[in-house]
C-alpha cells in the first residue's frame, strides 16, 4: 500500500486546483458561449471530483 501524502501537500494541492480552476472559470466557464454556461457545469464536476480525490487521498494528522 502507497504511503499517503501529508498535510502541506494536500494544502499546496487544493491551493493549485482553486487556481487552475479561477483560471478555467474565467476563461471557459459560467458567462461563456451562446447559452451563458459554457463549459462551467464540466468544470464544476472535475473540480468536484478532483478535490475530493486530494481530501481522501491527504493523511491530515501528519505535517509533510
Amino acid at each position: 500500500m502507497r504511503e499517503r501524502q501529508g498535510c502541506l501537500a494536500g494544502l499546496l494541492q487544493l491551493f493549485l486546483l482553486d487556481t487552475l480552476f479561477d483560471f478555467l472559470q474565467s476563461r471557459f466557464g459560467f458567462g461563456r458561449g451562446c447559452s451563458g454556461i459554457g463549459c462551467g457545469c464540466i468544470l464544476l464536476i472535475l473540480f468536484i471530483l478532483m478535490s475530493c480525490g486530494v481530501i481522501s487521498g491527504t493523511d491530515w494528522l501528519r505535517l509533510w
